[in-house]
């Protein structure tokens, strides 16, 4: 089809479907398809498992009513707002998924999930802990790393344990978060030993007793998985995670001494952060194996103490009060997990500072109030069609 002609078929399906207020002046293409919606929602045993793809059906074979979306991605289109990608799955099918130019240009590109990262690690030392490698959440760090003496001892840098940087409760002296502009992170990276340079930081609190982000703290959780298993992050993930989950397209860098950078800089498709709260939603277990314990998924995302971005934190998760989880990363990324809906959302990112609750705005206002019922709603023809439309929209601006 000539583009003229695609213009103008566009333009008659607008001027049928929309109101005139609702016409955006911008030249979209657009092919719409009809599939057909599945007539009752499975039951949580029966819900689809992904493959190296998901399954897609509408919003109201699932009980979400697509006009809601619908303004919402009007609203990312009509504010400028920089969401380059989100993934909406409820009882596991994608409902919606949306690329946003440039992104859209490779949907299936990698992005840097970057804080996100800290939430896999979590994954990976729960499973490190449920096979042995280590004994528990009350190890103390020191013991990982008895060839390195640490400067600025005392009782309570003795007393640290892998839960204390798990949820981020040192006491050490990190000044590495936004609040110090990461002036942390830069000093440690260029310090000549990452490790070394955490363990000597001084203590300013008794470790479990107050919430300091530790972009350092994370990191040596990825150094502890490491020196307990013999291999770094990123290799235990491809054995123990990533190749259950048959995500195989990823990168996930070292710092100079070959240790993954566990506080940051795992890239991942947006699909593939999917996979992620999919498996943390049915409590570890992937088409009928247990990857993560059950009792780990539950302990990383209890609240364990008041936090700053969200009410609480849990294991490198952060913990909402009504029971909303999620992993946060820098820019706007987010994986989402409702338990209570059966949702998982994902939204990749590039904002700026002061527009980081953007994609939890969108959650609160558009993506939970879509979600009318628990059983199928009756299909809405001109609805999904009017999705596509925008959907395409975003993908071609």
């Amino acid at each position: 089809m000539k583009p003229h002609h695609a213009k103008q078929i566009l333009l008659l399906l607008l001027t049928t479907l929309l109101l005139p207020s609702c016409v955006s002046p911008r030249i979209i293409r657009i092919e719409v398809t009809t599939t057909p919606a599945p007539t009752t929602i499975p039951s949580p045993r029966s819900n689809p498992w992904p493959k190296e793809t998901w399954e897609r059906t509408s919003p109201e074979s699932q009980g979400m009513d697509s006009n809601v979306l619908i303004e919402m991605l009007k609203s990312i289109e009509n504010e400028g707002t920089e969401i380059e990608a989100l993934v909406v799955v409820r009882n596991g099918y994608i409902v919606l998924d949306a690329t946003v130019f440039p992104f859209s240009i490779t949907p299936d590109a990698r992005h840097n999930v970057y804080s996100c990262t800290k939430s896999v690690l979590s994954i990976l030392i729960g499973i490190a802990i449920e096979k042995g490698y280590i004994e528990g959440v009350d190890q103390t760090v020191l013991s990982f790393f008895t060839d390195k003496p640490a400067a600025n001892m005392d009782m309570r840098k003795e007393n640290m344990t892998l839960e204390h940087l798990l949820t981020m409760t040192t006491g050490l002296n990190c000044r590495d978060s936004y609040l110090y502009r990461w002036d942390g992170v830069y000093q440690m990276r260029s310090s000549p030993d990452w490790v070394q340079f955490v363990l000597d930081l001084p203590m300013v609190e008794e470790p479990g007793s107050y919430f300091e982000y530790c972009n350092g703290a994370s990191f040596l959780l990825s150094a502890i998985l490491h020196e307990a298993t013999g291999v770094s992050a990123l290799e235990f993930a491809q054995e123990h995670l990533f190749r259950p989950l048959r995500i195989s397209d990823l990168q996930w860098p070292s710092n100079p001494e070959g240790i993954s950078i566990g506080y940051s800089d795992l890239q991942l498709r947006p699909a593939d952060m999917a996979k992620i709260g999919y498996l943390y939603l049915n409590e570890g277990v992937w088409d009928g194996e247990q990857i993560v314990p059950s009792a780990w998924v539950r302990d990383s995302t209890h609240k364990y103490i008041s936090a700053t971005l969200q009410e609480g934190y849990g294991y490198q998760w952060w913990v909402d009060v009504s029971g909303i989880y999620m992993a946060l990363g820098y820019g706007g990324q987010y994986i989402v997990v409702v338990p209570e809906e059966d949702l998982v959302v994902v939204f990749v990112s590039d904002l700026a500072e002061e527009d980081f609750y953007v994609p939890d705005q969108f959650l609160h206002r558009y993506i939970l109030p879509s979600i009318k019922s628990s059983e199928p709603l009756p299909e809405d023809q001109r609805a999904t069609t009017l999705l596509r439309l925008y959907r395409q929209a975003l993908q071609d601006r």
